[in-house]
């Protein structure tokens, strides 16, 4: 059951990191990937509110493995991103390839602690 809901958080997930993601990305600049940017930050802030969460509830283990292991982890797009920064270093465009390392870490990390600060701020 627990690779069902995986499954099934995962595809929702992807679905909405391509839905999402694209749309950013058609709004703006198109030499800078501010579409899996913004889903990865927008990922980050959602995993941090969700292990929050369910950080202690042993019976959140279906919940934990539908949202956080599937949905999230079909939402969020590192594996995207590798490879854009790859093509902008390839294609010599070193500022933007460095400067997109260091939003989508800084940015993911941040979002994660703001997730985790938020939820312990709602429920001490």
């Amino acid at each position: 059951m627990t690779l069902v809901l995986v499954a099934l958080g995962g595809a929702l997930g992807s679905v909405l990191r391509y839905l999402i993601g694209g749309a950013v990305q058609h709004l703006s600049q198109r030499g800078f990937p501010i579409g899996t940017l913004s889903v990865n930050v927008l990922g980050c802030l959602l995993i941090g509110i969700l292990a929050r969460l369910f950080l202690n509830d042993q019976t959140a283990a279906p919940m934990r493995a539908l949202l956080i292991v599937g949905f999230c982890g079909g939402f969020t797009t590192f594996s995207a991103f590798s490879h854009e920064t790859v093509v902008l270093i390839e294609g010599g465009d070193y500022g933007r390839a460095g400067a997109y390392i260091l939003l989508s870490v800084s940015l993911c990390v941040a979002a994660t602690f703001a997730g985790i600060g938020a939820v312990r701020a709602v429920t001490r």
